[in-house]
């Protein structure tokens, strides 16, 4: 399945409830992401490694429970050669232990709609019962990309190391070397799940994200993971349709200490189309009814809606471009005060 702004191009069994081996970490990627957004820790914390976490099996850089590494040192471990120990190791630090760790994972599927996934665990070591879909998968790997573009820093890494120099790192997914405008994603395979792949890509402002899932090679699921980039990429092409804080209209203010205010766009929007399609965007406002001081800064006030074919493709909300405090008295007096030393200037 080939997915860009929620919008699927392409999909074939895509809500086939499978082993998604090594892939379930973008869930757990996204949450150390998340965690850094918060402040919980900082790419500079140093994460101990438990008992549980160095007798992990698997892809690993054989973590010891005497030493420490940072966030950002398991991060790059994690994007790049899959690390189960060191996955295991943040997701303890993180949420106290693996359970609640694979509780928060949970949760936070069901928010993104990831109705076909159940987490076992936070590294995706085959277990009964431990499953995801291709459609689930391109949901997680999308809110990843889309609220964290700097886990691209670490997804496009080919080569690195590790403990000066005496780890070495050499990413598992190959479309990082050989795909031109890879930004990731993930890989994953086990004796069971077979080969798993969500690999995503960016060229010319268009972002796709194709995912595979039980590949019967390796080979296999990069080839038809970048058929299914190419298909969308030759295929579809990105419209920007919104820039975000650009003025979109003046409209007049009621009961306020100015009479007019921009409205501007709250945030970036696009739409695709197929290259072959000559169909206009069009356009419509919906405002308040009534716009009436006080207004706050970035206050919703209406939305811009785009249509294609009298279909609604994007919806993106107005908002205001400054404060407008209610006129009082006191105000009032400032500005008749100020009207007046105006006029005696002049």
């Amino acid at each position: 399945m080939s997915k860009l702004l929620g919008k699927v191009l392409y999909e074939k069994n895509s809500h086939e409830q499978l082993r998604p081996a090594s892939v379930t970490k973008v869930m757990t990627i996204l949450l150390i992401m998340e965690a850094l957004d918060r402040g919980d820790i900082t790419l500079e914390t140093p994460i101990p490694c438990s008992e549980k976490a160095s007798s992990m099996g698997g892809s690993q850089i054989w973590l010891d429970t005497t030493e420490t590494l940072t966030v950002h040192e398991m991060l790059k471990a994690i994007c790049v050669v899959s690390a189960n120990d060191c996955t295991m190791a943040l997701s303890e630090y993180l949420a106290g232990s693996e359970e609640l760790f694979v509780q928060k994972m949970n949760e936070r599927a069901k928010e993104l709609g990831m109705n076909d996934t159940v987490f076992k665990n936070c590294h995706g070591i085959d277990e009964d019962g431990h499953v995801s879909s291709s459609y689930d998968i391109s949901l997680m790997s999308r809110e990843l990309l889309q609220n964290h573009p700097m886990i691209t820093d670490y997804t496009t890494i080919w080569m690195d190391s590790l403990r000066d120099g005496k780890s070495e790192l050499v990413n598992t997914n190959k479309l990082i070397r050989t795909y031109d405008g890879a930004t990731g994603l993930k890989t994953g395979s086990t004796s069971l799940a077979l080969y798993n792949l969500s690999a995503s890509a960016t060229r010319s402002d268009l972002s796709l994200i194709a995912v595979i899932m039980r590949a019967p090679t390796t080979k296999l699921r990069f080839s038809e993971a970048k058929l299914l980039l190419d298909y969308g990429f030759s295929t579809y092409s990105f419209n920007k349709i919104a820039n975000k804080n650009s003025v979109v209209q003046n409209v007049e203010v009621s009961k306020g200490t100015q009479k007019n205010l921009n409205l501007v766009f709250e945030n970036d929007s696009g739409v695709i189309l197929e290259k072959t399609n000559s169909s206009e965007i069009n356009q419509e406002i919906e405002l308040n009814p009534s716009i009436e001081a006080p207004i706050e800064k970035n206050q919703v006030l209406g939305k811009m809606n785009f249509y294609l074919d009298n279909e609604l493709v994007s919806s993106v909300n107005l908002i205001a471009e400054n404060d407008v405090p209610k006129i009082t008295t006191i105000n009032l007096l400032k500005q008749i005060t100020k009207s007046w030393f105006t006029i005696l200037r002049n």
